[in-house]
């Protein structure tokens, strides 16, 4: 049976996708909710890594180094991202005084503001993604890929992102470590 046999038998409701295919279903809904947010940040002139690096200094001014590891990105691949942002202005780029050697990345108010209509235009595609699923279920996705996450150690996701949230993802103190 063909995957999308299986999503549509899911959708009247007969027997669920076999257990092997989780995870072909994960990379069909990957690629399609990248399609979607690459096309809602289009019209912000916007990429996904563009909104992740903007999202990563909300947080505060960092190093060069520091964004590179958790944007997931090559040092020589950062450059470029921020090359566009700071061509921009969404971004800033400064020496640090105490090691000339570093740069520091900061949001401008203008970043802040660019961040913002990102977030609302993918807050859009979220709801189309999860649309029938109730908040409970909603959380209970989120802490499930939550975990997948840690258990893959994604690029670019260095855990502090569930800071306030990693008691929810963590495995029940009897679960088999991942092989």
């Amino acid at each position: 049976m063909a995957m999308t046999d299986h999503i549509e038998s899911l959708r009247r409701g007969d027997k669920p996708i076999p257990p092997q295919l989780t995870v072909m279903l994960l990379v069909k809904l990957g690629r399609a909710a990248q399609l979607q947010v690459t096309e809602a940040l289009k019209p912000i002139q916007l990429t996904p890594r563009h909104l992740w690096a903007l999202h990563e200094l909300r947080g505060g001014a960092t190093s060069q180094q520091a964004l590179c590891d958790v944007v997931g990105v090559d040092p020589s691949k950062l450059v470029g991202l921020l090359n566009d942002l700071e061509a921009a202005a969404l971004v800033v780029r400064r020496r640090d005084p105490s090691d000339r050697r570093r740069h520091i990345v900061e949001l401008s108010e203008k970043g802040v503001a660019r961040l913002a209509a990102a977030e609302q235009a993918i807050t859009a595609v979220q709801e189309q993604l999860l649309t029938g699923l109730d908040d409970q279920q909603r959380t209970d996705f989120q802490n499930v890929l939550l975990r997948a996450a840690q258990n893959v150690r994604l690029d670019g996701w260095s855990g502090t992102e569930l800071d306030g949230h990693a008691a929810d993802c963590q495995p029940p103190a009897d679960a088999q470590p991942a092989r």
